[in-house]
């Protein structure tokens, strides 16, 4: 219970429709309130302000989740964490250290079992075009599957 009488009632939920939904702090001038004035620019300047903030530096690294296709070997771990600027020639070269094949066995490496992409390619670059929950899907196989 609240020592301030009929402020504490107007606290506790019965509020004006139309103060209900303001951002603005009530000024106790009805007028104002409902007249538009400066309290609408400061709602859209606030309201900006988050759009703004995805616009943060990008992450030094990438959630990769690396799955078998075809008869390729299922790793014990799926999820790697790897740096934006490492190539997919190196994802390759990892792969093919961990399935333990020959040097001159092939390892096929597809994103999104859609597309081969090139060696050269960063991981970091892949992950921003074709990356989805916050992770890029990589399938990997022995034998050439799609493409």
């Amino acid at each position: 219970m609240s020592a301030e009488g009929g402020e504490g009632v107007k606290d506790g939920g019965e509020v004006e429709p139309e103060t209900a939904g303001d951002a603005v702090p009530h000024t106790g001038t009805p007028d104002k309130e409902s007249a538009p004035g400066p309290g609408t620019p400061e709602k859209e300047s606030t309201t900006v302000a988050p759009e703004a903030a995805p616009a943060s530096p990008k992450l030094s690294k990438v959630d990769v989740l690396l799955k078998p296709a075809g008869n390729a070997p299922i790793l014990k771990k799926k999820r790697w964490t790897v740096d934006r600027h490492k190539k997919i020639g190196w994802i390759s070269d990892f792969i093919r250290k961990f399935i333990r094949t020959e040097t001159e066995d092939s390892v096929f490496v597809y994103v999104n079992q859609s597309f081969a992409p090139s060696p050269d390619t960063d991981i970091g670059t892949l992950f921003d075009c074709f990356g989805s929950d916050g992770k890029l899907v990589i399938y990997y196989c022995r034998t050439q599957a799609w493409g």
